[in-house]
């Protein structure tokens, strides 16, 4: 096994010179023989994976695999829908990847890592836990039989602490990368410095369509394999809110949602999509929707699902189930990239998300509602169309569209950078400011997350480690609520 290669390097130059029957030597003779055999194990239960035709990221199955022989990391470029999170790890099943380690695979959200591992396990005639099985916080479902690991990007984050060298994995597979998540961004300039001490290490990056070459020049021009398929045509309706001003246009949403899925279901474009902001909203227009189906003959008989992060695991098996009924899915943006909804015909998009924004004035990280990107909302757009043409309505201006921002900005240039300080003084990677970041972070922001470790102790006045501040690192929340957890157990109060 790959994880069992630098231990036995290492003993047996301890060893080399004493006789077989020393108990040194018989101790790291049966290691090998473990080793050599859980690998054999391994391979006699390597599933043999078969493939949906409907799927574009299939029909690029040859170039895809060939790319990856041929190359240490790919690029697979392709829509949210196209089938790369799914087949993917197939695909590197196929080609004898997850015998030696793990094919690990990183998703931004614990709902997709969830989801995705059900996903794979039932297309390869398995159950969660045997041949797949995934890692998030508080649950783990990986077994000595583990071929594929999804786990959420933080996961294996907090794994490099303990296994730097990422010995556990054979290939490792960053999903949803255009997100740009500060773990994303972290992980990428991580793998950059690793892959050359791991060269047989396999990485794929996976990112919607866009700004794909931004990922490929962080790494040395890393080829990039576009995995396009055919697309229904999506009708874009632009239906602005009419509103004085932005609080009343937050408050006429729900029924401006209600009008755009009443036209819709008229017109018989079900199912239905609609981006929200949060879960209290989702079920404030839940609420709203189901007092007006009394009075709405086009909301008869429609059921109403609701889509966020912290759904119990029943409630998220039901948006994959086979239904009968018309369905309007209310969602946050996790429906956006990390998950694709079966059967949705239309979207009602608001415009709107919730963004993570650090004031460095104020020291406080907020979430505040802001307009998405004009990259978001094709996102949103391409929901639709997988398997009819769509129709997406968004409930706000064209000339509002055309203002926008064309990318949504990274959130490591509008976050708190003390957690990432932190762990990369944990894992003695060096200053941040030399840390190849796909794109590096404002001085303002390193500077204040140096002030405010140092303020916690957590740093010396060389920027150094202290004792506390490697009890912090080891917590995996913000530095300041685990320094007031820290100080709680001091004083006996936790």
């Amino acid at each position: 096994m790959r994880v069992d290669q630098h231990p036995l390097r290492q003993r047996l130059k301890s060893i080399v010179k004493l006789p077989k029957d020393d108990p040194k030597a018989k101790a790291f003779y049966q290691r090998l023989e473990k080793s050599v055999q859980t690998r054999a194990d391994r391979v006699a239960q390597l599933p043999k994976p078969k493939y949906p035709d409907d799927l574009p990221v299939v029909q690029h199955r040859d170039d895809i695999m060939a790319a990856l022989a041929d190359n240490q990391l790919i690029i697979v470029c392709g829509e949210t829908g196209s089938g790369k999170t799914t087949q993917l790890p197939k695909m590197c099943l196929e080609m004898g990847y997850g015998t030696a380690g793990f094919i690990g695979h990183t998703q931004p959200r614990r709902i997709a890592a969830r989801s995705v591992a059900s996903r794979i396990a039932e297309e390869l005639d398995s159950r969660v836990g045997e041949a797949v099985g995934f890692k998030i916080r508080f649950t783990d479902q990986v077994s000595d039989r583990t071929h594929i690991k999804l786990m959420t990007d933080g996961v294996l984050l907090a794994e490099i602490q303990t296994d730097p060298f990422l010995n556990r994995y054979d290939l490792i597979i960053i999903d949803e990368a255009h997100e740009r998540s500060l773990n994303i961004d972290f992980l990428l300039g991580y793998l950059k410095q690793l892959l050359p001490k791991r060269p047989d290490l396999k990485v794929i990056i996976t990112s919607a369509t866009i700004d794909p070459d931004r990922f490929s020049n962080h790494f040395d021009n890393a080829p990039i394999v576009f995995a396009e398929g055919r697309n229904y045509p999506v009708e874009v309706r632009y239906a602005p809110i009419e509103a004085d001003d932005d609080d009343d246009a937050e408050l006429g949403i729900p029924g401006a949602i209600l009008g755009a899925c009443e036209t819709l279901l008229t017109e018989r474009h079900h199912d239905i999509l609609v981006f929200l902001t949060g879960e209290r909203d989702i079920r404030e227009t839940a609420d709203y929707l189901r007092k007006q189906a009394s009075n709405s003959r086009a909301l008869r008989g429609v059921d109403i699902v609701p889509l966020y992060s912290r759904l119990s695991n029943a409630e998220q098996n039901r948006i994959f189930q086979n239904h009968s009924n018309p369905r309007i899915v209310l969602s946050t943006n996790v429906a956006e990239t990390s998950l694709t909804v079966p059967g949705i015909r239309s979207v009602v998009d608001v415009g709107l998300a919730r963004v993570s924004r650090y004031s460095v004035r104020s020291k406080v990280q907020r979430l505040p509602i802001e307009k998405i990107s004009q990259a978001s909302a094709n996102q949103r757009k391409g929901r639709c169309g997988r398997v009819a043409p769509g129709v997406c309505i968004r409930l706000y201006s064209e000339e509002d569209f055309e203002s926008r921002a064309e990318f949504t900005e990274p959130e490591i240039l509008r976050t708190n950078l003390s957690s990432v300080i932190l762990q990369m003084a944990a894992m003695r990677l060096g200053s941040i400011d030399s840390f190849p970041f796909v794109e590096a972070p404002a001085d303002k922001f390193i500077n204040d997350g140096y002030r405010n470790l140092q303020e916690l102790s957590a740093l010396d006045a060389r920027r150094s480690l202290t004792q506390l501040g490697r009890r912090l690192a080891r917590l995996p929340i913000d530095p300041r609520l685990g320094r007031m957890l820290l100080a709680a157990a001091d004083e006996g109060c936790v």
